[in-house]
């Protein structure tokens, strides 16, 4: 089983940085590769949207909303991908998920994987 564990969201006013990380871990094995990874975001009464995506050569994609506020990168030794958020906008305020489209390992290879989600809220 993949575990995707984020951390470094919070409450930060308009304006303000935080960033994101998200550690991939096996309950059993090795890890040996991951493929894309990707942040996604989720608000009240929203549907999920993916905010930027690094492959493993390190091409990204953003979405609209976030280009030239958000940059993402991945620590492939870290099995990390992290989410660097500047000038947060309250729009910005959502549950915040990784998702790891592939992952092969010794145990084989999963598809999908996703995080528990983090929160970040943005105030005035």
């Amino acid at each position: 089983q993949v575990l995707l564990v984020e951390s470094g969201g919070g409450l930060v006013q308009a304006g303000g940085s935080l960033r994101l990380s998200c550690a991939a871990s096996l309950s059993s094995g090795v890890i040996f590769g991951i493929g894309d990874m990707r942040w996604y975001r989720q608000a009240p009464g929203n549907e999920r949207e993916m905010v930027a995506m690094i492959a493993r050569d390190g091409f990204s994609e953003y979405a609209t909303s976030v280009k030239g506020r958000f940059a993402i990168s991945r620590d492939d030794a870290k099995k990390t991908v992290y989410l660097q958020m500047n000038n947060l906008k309250i729009e910005d305020t959502a549950v915040y998920y990784c998702k790891i489209d592939r992952l092969t390992s010794s145990r084989g290879s999963y598809y999908d994987s996703w995080g528990q989600g983090t929160q970040v809220t943005v105030s005035s």
